[in-house]
């Protein structure tokens, strides 16, 4: 299966593509979606929209992992961070790929083993569970590639399968 994991935003969008075959992990891709600040919104959002069917289109992943909104103390940030996430969701429905979110603690929890793990240490077990050599460049591009590793690992989850009919029953 191959997985595009996203951590949304409105200045910089973490990318992620990995491949999970008979349990084993391989990085096919990773980057990050960077939007200059003082132009309007609206012109980020589409950059935003574009980039990523440009991803979807090269990579052709077949499941989506992205980070659910997690609100800080800036409604601001939050708000931005939302119409980045909107644009993202639409992408990706646009390219009929499906789509999983995961909180912050999932992830943690599926990529370290512990819910309240350090940004550190997630970031560390990223790089081992990849087999990358060296720093992941950016902070969100190593969050989608951790997101990408959480959805791997609870793809085959009796739990995520509940969770995800749940939702959509919901919607």
């Amino acid at each position: 299966m191959r997985i595009l994991g996203i951590d949304p935003g409105l200045a910089i969008v973490g990318y992620g593509v990995i491949d999970f075959i008979r349990g084993k992990f391989s990085t096919v891709a990773m980057g990050a979606i960077e939007t200059p600040a003082g132009i309007d919104t609206e012109d980020r959002l589409k950059m935003i929209y574009d980039d990523l069917g440009e991803i979807i289109s090269t990579y052709q992943p077949s499941e989506v992992a992205i980070e659910e909104l997690f609100y800080h103390t800036n409604q601001k940030t939050v708000i931005s961070v939302a119409e980045a996430r909107g644009v993202i969701l639409l992408a990706c429905r646009n390219a009929r790929v499906n789509i999983s979110e995961y909180t912050p603690l999932q992830v943690k929890q599926s990529v370290v083993g512990y819910g309240r793990a350090e940004k550190s240490q997630v970031m560390e077990m990223t790089r081992i569970l990849l087999g990358l050599d060296g720093k992941i460049p950016l902070d969100d591009t190593a969050d989608a590639l951790a997101i990408a590793i959480c959805h791997a690992h609870c793809t085959g989850s009796n739990v995520q399968s509940y969770y995800n009919q749940k939702k959509k029953k919901m919607t």
